[in-house]
């Protein structure tokens, strides 16, 4: 690539974080510009009475996609961040204190199914198997590379042999019998924005996660290190200082503006802030602005998330890293959030506990949560989120006492929160929406927003509005897609 090519990442969360690695890698200055004053977008960490609060996701499944980061760059990963295994890599919980622990080790996990189902055993195998014949035979077909209708002709007997139109809960049932299996199997779609009754992922995303690992010191340290990686590159970051616009000529987007008076020309520029705020504010002096955002509102978003932090008194060795508590209804519950746009009087909880793994978050005799309960987007549930965030909290906090431990309440010595409202106004993010665009089937796929804008040729998304959609893992492997379609146009 020649020396003169010069790209902007808009965002310095983990998607414009991986894109500006790669374009600095391959030879294009790149500039990374982001708001906040540390990179990692909606990762980042508090410190509060010696408490380390990291509101990343529970763990890391496909450290292969972050290590590859530094090869190319040919470092090792390993000098940057520490990986600590996650085992078991979820216990779900149930009201009537039954639980399941969905493990790494093979023998330990079908010993789990056999507790609930023995028949089972033989399902969950044929659920991975299955799994892998359809990402192997129809896995282009799901995503934004399809050549055309041509192609996804050619697919249909492949995705008719594999039912592959069924939403997720739908294909899982098939193979297995026990209904608190098949939460445990889907339920983890929410944490890519999906409801398991309606989206069509290829896999359940807890089949994927073959292994968990935990960045020392938290999820945000991870991000930190992708930022060194990539100034040791060559590549510039900008912090604290929003974007306000990305200026146009015809259909070319030519220069970036920031809140400070900074600018800068670009040949290509890449945003990875919420999508909706991109075409409707920072390209609102284009008539492709307005018009995109228009279209882009009218499209179904993910839900939001309630996220309760809190340290406490105590080690608590026997509550493993992650859990989900189930309440007493699933497929009802989910009804409430995607499609009533209610907050239901029960609970469904993500309840992650990163200070069992890693002693560098609290002190010696003390711990660290972080509760995420998944509720409607602002355009659905509209409440008042100051007053109604504080009983949240509480509600959360009193059915993690009930359950798990006795005396939370005395034991508690740090507390916070940050609800729908908070997302809207920190990330700018459409609705208070966790995961931007909702994967369901018209809007996953070939029919999600694109990666790169039909008519402003060199501007570009990464993110989770884009495909393969949310979650660390498939925003990092979409960068990567991002990452070769731009230096493609760079080099023409």
């Amino acid at each position: 690539m020649s020396d003169d090519k010069r790209a902007c990442v808009i965002g310095a969360g983990f998607g414009g974080l991986a894109l500006a690695i790669r374009l600095q890698t391959a030879g294009v200055a790149t500039t990374l510009i982001e708001a906040r004053d540390g990179p990692g977008g909606r990762v980042a960490h508090t410190q509060r009475d010696s408490l380390v609060f990291d509101s990343g996701p529970m763990a890391i499944v496909r450290p292969d996609l972050f290590r590859e980061l530094w090869e190319i760059g040919r470092r090792e990963m390993d000098g940057d961040v520490e990986l600590l295994p996650v085992e078991p890599i979820c216990r779900f919980n149930w009201p009537d204190g039954t639980h399941f622990d969905f493990s790494a080790d093979g023998t330990a996990l079908r010993r789990e199914i056999a507790r609930f189902d023995p028949a089972d055993i033989a399902g969950f195998d044929a659920l991975s198997a299955h799994g892998d014949a359809i990402g192997h035979e129809c896995g282009a077909f799901f995503a934004d590379r399809v050549p055309g209708l041509l192609y996804a002709l050619r697919e249909a007997p492949a995705l008719a042999r594999h039912r592959a139109w069924l939403p997720l809960h739908d294909t899982v049932s098939r193979f297995i019998r026990h209904p608190g299996l098949r939460a445990a199997l889907t339920v983890h779609a929410l944490l890519v924005g999906g409801n398991p009754l309606t989206t069509r992922l290829i896999a359940p995303p807890l089949l994927e996660a073959a292994s968990g690992w935990w960045p020392r010191g938290g999820i945000n340290r991870l991000a930190a290190a992708m930022a060194r990686q990539f100034e040791r590159l060559g590549g510039e970051i900008r912090l604290h200082d929003p974007v306000t616009s990305i200026q146009t000529i015809g259909t070319r987007a030519s220069e970036v503006v920031a809140l400070s008076g900074w600018r800068g020309h670009f040949d290509v520029i890449a945003s990875n802030a919420d999508i909706v705020h991109t075409y409707r504010d920072l390209l609102r002096g284009s008539p492709r602005g307005p018009q995109m955002a228009r279209r882009l509102a009218r499209k179904r978003f993910s839900p939001a998330l309630f996220v309760v932090h809190f340290g406490i008194d105590g080690s608590w060795p026997g509550i493993p890293h992650h859990m989900v508590l189930f309440g007493p209804r699933y497929e009802s519950l989910l009804g409430d959030i995607f499609d009533r746009g209610v907050l239901p009087a029960d609970l469904l909880i993500f309840l992650n506990h990163p200070s069992v793994t890693d002693s560098s978050l609290a002190p010696e005799g003390r711990s660290v949560f972080q509760a995420v309960v998944p509720v409607a987007h602002l355009g659905k549930l509209a409440v008042d989120w100051e007053q109604i965030g504080p009983m949240l909290e509480q509600r959360v906090l009193n059915e993690i006492e009930r359950r798990l431990i006795p005396d939370l309440a005395d034991r508690t010595i740090s507390r916070s929160h940050d609800g729908p409202r908070d997302f809207a106004l920190d990330f700018n993010a459409h609705f208070g929406s966790a995961f931007s665009v909702e994967p369901v089937p018209t809007q996953s796929g070939w029919l999600a927003p694109r990666d790169r804008d039909d008519v402003i040729g060199n501007l570009y998304f990464v993110g989770a509005a884009v495909q393969p959609g949310g979650g660390l893992a498939g925003i990092v492997e979409g960068a990567k897609v991002t990452a070769a379609r731009m230096l493609e146009e760079l080099a023409r």
